[in-house]
């Protein structure tokens, strides 16, 4: 696909932003902060699918940049951390507007599903069709009244169910305004690249408003460390843009790759893990040993190259072809300068917690304890 795909035409002007007090229907005045009710769908009962949302406006101009969870409605990490900044403020908007969305797939968040009720995935409907299927017209209402009206966007997610993400930030780093959003963000991993068609994030930025994910937990669950990362994250990005007095938070490393793989499981079986999310891994190095049941080993899945664990199964019990982890490369030599930037790290460090806390959900084995488990 041609760079058209990633970002708009350069050669043509955005087209002008809507007045930024005007939502839904309410007035915000510089300065202030408001709930407001966007209309999205309707129930198959004819009632209104409205999705609750918050406006804060900084009493300056600047720019104005939405904050999304629960794209996935199973996906709620990312509202924990919405409703921790409505309800703390963390951090006060000085110029420009912060639009605060805790769940844009509120029909699929009142099932606890990832998907909407007609099973279609909201993530892969953007910008939408005001004509099409139902995820395609919540799309399209969604896109059009918060989306466009916005210069840039940050999307929090969280892995698939049955898998669990060590926090990274995702985005095309080929687009130069969005690459100085993501490092401003302050992720110690950013994966290169556009997302899917039909996601929000890559709709976002073809259309002119460059948007990143955090990509970090696990569905279900309010983690504290995610809840804190992505609130320092939306800090520093807000930081970044003027719209918050202060400086961005610098991660105690950086390291930025396109190129990840997911080892799979060659037998059915049950694992033993032999490594955490967030983990840095050699060559060779033993990731999971794959048993029956009973406890004989069948084979010892192994880190193809030099990587850190960007992902992880959470079930141990697999089928031939199941994923299990989620590598990410970086280029040869950046691992030797990245464990020493961790072993000079306080405990307390919010990296260092975030990698406590993601072992301690998990039963992680010496690749060298042969006793059955």
């Amino acid at each position: 696909m041609s760079g058209a795909d990633s970002a708009p035409d350069p050669n043509r002007p955005d087209p002008p932003k809507l007045d930024p007090s005007r939502w839904g229907g309410k007035t915000v005045a510089p300065g202030e902060g408001q709930a407001v009710q966007i209309t999205v769908s309707e129930s198959y009962s004819g009632a209104r699918v409205r999705l609750p949302v918050f406006i804060w406006r900084g009493r300056r101009d600047g720019p104005t940049v939405f904050v999304t969870a629960a794209v996935h409605g199973d996906e709620i990490n990312g509202t924990g951390a919405i409703r921790y900044i409505l309800t703390h403020h963390p951090f006060e908007v000085a110029a420009g507007t912060l639009v605060l969305v805790p769940v844009v797939n509120l029909l699929g968040f009142e099932q606890h599903a990832r998907y909407l009720p007609d099973r279609r995935d909201l993530n892969r409907c953007f910008p939408g069709d005001a004509d099409g299927p139902l995820a395609k017209r919540m799309a399209h209402a969604f896109f059009e009244q918060v989306v466009r009206r916005c210069d840039f966007g940050l999307d929090l997610h969280t892995a698939a169910v049955r898998r669990t993400n060590f926090p990274n930030v995702r985005a095309d780093m080929k687009n130069e305004r969005l690459a100085a959003l993501a490092r401003a963000f302050g992720a110690e991993l950013i994966v290169s690249s556009r997302g899917p068609e039909g996601s929000l994030r890559r709709s976002a930025t073809k259309a002119g408003v460059p948007t990143l994910i955090l990509e970090a937990g696990e569905v279900w669950k309010v983690q504290p460390g995610v809840v804190e990362y992505a609130v320092r994250g939306v800090a520093n990005c807000l930081q970044h843009l003027g719209m918050v007095d202060g400086t961005p938070t610098d991660p105690p490393f950086r390291v930025e790759t396109d190129s990840t793989k997911w080892v799979r499981a060659k037998f059915g079986g049950f694992l033993r893990f032999h490594v955490a999310p967030g983990q840095i891994v050699s060559a060779g190095e033993p990731l999971a040993t794959n048993a029956k049941l009973t406890g004989e080993e069948q084979n010892i899945l192994r880190a193809p190259r030099d990587g850190i664990i960007l992902g992880m199964t959470t079930l141990p019990s697999v089928a031939p072809g199941d994923p299990v982890c989620h590598l990410a490369f970086p280029k040869r030599g950046v691992l030797r300068k990245i464990e020493r930037a961790v072993e000079q790290l306080d405990q307390p460090s919010l990296h260092e917690r975030i990698r406590d806390d993601f072992e301690r959900g998990m039963v992680v084995h010496d690749p060298e304890d042969n006793e059955r488990p």
